[in-house]
């Protein structure tokens, strides 16, 4: 399974992390993932949609 969310689609994001001499490597930065049983069956949501719709 990916890793984006089910509900919203979002994934992760590319971004540049930075050294002291201000050298730009990429990485990742990936959403709030965490799993959560919706109707019987387990799905990956991300914690914006868990605030917003499943409370």
């Amino acid at each position: 399974m990916s890793r984006k969310c089910s509900v919203c689609k979002r994934g992760s994001l590319n971004a540049n992390s930075r050294s002291h001499s201000n050298i730009a490597t990429k990485k990742r930065q990936h959403i709030n993932l965490q799993t959560k049983k919706i109707n019987g069956e387990k799905t990956k949501i991300c914690v914006s949609c868990i605030r917003n719709k499943y409370k």
